[in-house]
């Protein structure tokens, strides 16, 4: 009786044989052994970038960071400086820049309500978005595809378009001025939905609920244990998102909020005057409203990175 490894033996003589004749048929040249990168068809994953792959990423590199890097370098100098040419070497000014910012705003009042403001919308959106996406993905119910369509749907509508009435309706609640104002409206997003669903559905496998519910558990703990674990790589890039995005978001606070409760951006509007804009003053505040970004990105951005990288294994 012939062995297991006697069979797969002469499977890879004959393999071999009949790869030697299509060579020799098609005037082929025989790979390199040891060397399994180098060849032209071996396959995407083992060649490594060239130079035109390095040269695309330098150029998004460099123009992500030169408007940071102009601002940096605008922030240093002072007026005159500015208006008599100035050079591309960095000035000694940034610091009294940013005293007259300090001095000039309510900075530590507009860093704390944006704090507040941008971390209470990303842990919202992130929690609600979830629920909605898991009960889109994995519940069956009726009008759901229709529901989520209408959701979907939400987005093609401009922000503009409801500043009136939102406008009215907190009014009449008598929030306007108060950080309610921007939170309540921002507590979920249509996008947020969308992008949670189309994780779930994917990354979630239905037997896996199902056995979670044949174990005794509901479906509430179904989503708080298998649904939300499973989800935490879109979540989390779900989260940095609506954080970046309600940090810089000046449309909506400047028209709710007042000079004495602003958030950042507001508050940064206030250092541009009628008829004389400094704009090292302006950028050296846009600078210090941009380092708490440097280390949120910082701090949570290993995280991101091994979360992302966690949910793309296939187990």
């Amino acid at each position: 009786m012939t062995s297991v490894p006697m069979v797969e033996q002469t499977a890879g003589r004959k393999a071999a044989d009949a790869a030697k004749r299509r060579r020799e048929r098609t005037g082929a040249r025989p790979p390199r052994p040891g060397r399994p990168g180098r060849g032209r068809k071996t396959g995407g994953y083992n060649r490594r970038p060239g130079f035109l792959t390095y040269g695309l990423l330098g150029a998004v590199i460099l123009g992500s960071a030169l408007p940071i890097l102009w601002s940096v370098l605008v922030a240093s100098h002072d007026s005159d400086a500015l208006a008599s040419g100035m050079t591309l070497l960095p000035g000694g000014n940034f610091f009294i820049n940013a005293a007259t910012v300090l001095d000039s705003i309510p900075f530590w009042k507009a860093l704390g309500n944006s704090v507040l403001v941008s971390t209470v919308t990303a842990a919202s959106v992130v929690i609600f978005s979830s629920l909605a996406g898991f009960a889109f993905a994995k519940l069956r119910f009726r009008g759901s595809k229709v529901l989520l369509v209408f959701v979907v749907a939400t987005m093609a509508v401009p922000t503009q378009l409801g500043v009136v009435p939102l406008f009215i309706v907190m009014s009449k609640l008598g929030w306007t001025g108060t950080m309610g104002a921007v939170i309540v409206p921002g507590l979920v997003t249509a996008f947020g939905v969308f992008w949670m669903t189309q994780y779930l559905r994917d990354a979630l496998p239905d037997e896996l609920i199902e056995a979670v519910r044949m174990d005794g558990a509901n479906m509430w703990q179904a989503f708080w244990h298998v649904a939300l674990p499973a989800g935490r790589p879109a979540a989390a890039m779900l989260a940095l998102f609506t954080f970046v995005a309600t940090w810089t978001n000046f449309f909506w606070p400047f028209i709710v909020l007042n000079a004495q409760n602003p958030t950042l951006p507001v508050a940064l509007s206030q250092l541009q005057s009628a008829r004389f804009v400094d704009y090292s003053v302006v950028l050296a505040g846009v600078v210090l409203s941009t380092i708490p970004l440097f280390i949120v990105f910082a701090v949570a951005g290993r995280h991101l990175v091994a979360g992302i990288m966690q949910g793309a294994v296939k187990g």
